[in-house]
């Protein structure tokens, strides 16, 4: 199961991190159409695009986190 983060979207692409930190480009229409700015994604045994939710959510109250610190 291959995992990314959605970096950006541009146009018809989604500029995608991997686990390598590596970027690519994904072409849009093969996302979920929910998919946005931060998202994790992976792809299941069929090769299908699937955000994962959860992982999603810690890595965004993660960030939080270390803004708020950084803010105190």
């Amino acid at each position: 199961m291959k995992k990314y983060i959605v970096d950006r979207l541009e146009g018809l692409y989604a500029v995608c991190e991997n686990e390598e930190k590596e970027f690519l480009n994904i072409r849009i229409d093969l996302l979920p159409p929910e998919t946005k700015e931060g998202d994790c994604l992976y792809t299941n045994e069929d090769g299908v695009y699937v955000i994962d939710y959860e992982t999603t959510e810690e890595n965004r109250k993660r960030i939080r986190s270390k803004l708020d610190s950084l803010f105190e």
